[in-house]
Parts: structure tokens; sequence; C-alpha cells
């Protein structure tokens, strides 16, 4: 039986680190002041959401109770 040739050449795995060096030189990156402004956005819309979502079952749950009892 034949050895198997090791696929990951030392050749190989820097040229993929120089790849990947490459791709992260292309990235835009947010500014800070950017970055806080879109942060605020997503935690008020995760609190007006969940906060929907308290008060769509809060009248779900009187309603039912009404109904039922």
């Amino acid at each position: 039986m034949s050895e198997k040739k090791n696929d990951k050449s030392p050749a190989l795995k820097r040229s993929w680190f120089q790849n990947l060096k490459s791709e992260f030189a292309k990235i835009t990156w947010p500014t800070k002041d950017r970055l806080c402004r879109e942060v605020v956005v997503v935690l008020s819309v995760a609190i007006l959401v969940g906060l929907l979502i308290v008060g769509v079952d809060f009248v779900l749950q009187h309603l039912l109770q009404l109904a039922f009892f």
C-alpha cells in the first residue's frame, strides 16, 4: 500500500493565510460612532418588540380568563 500524501503542505497553508489576510484587508469596519448608533437601534427595537409581546400576552391572558371563567 502506498502512503497518502499530506494534502496540507506548508505552501498551501501559507497561501491560505495570505488569502485570508488579503480578504481581511478588504473589510470596511464601521466607525465607533456608527457602531454605537447601530447598537442603540438594535437594543431599542429588541426592547420594543419585547414590550409588544408582553402587551399582547397580557391582553390575551385577560381576554381568555374573561371568556372561560
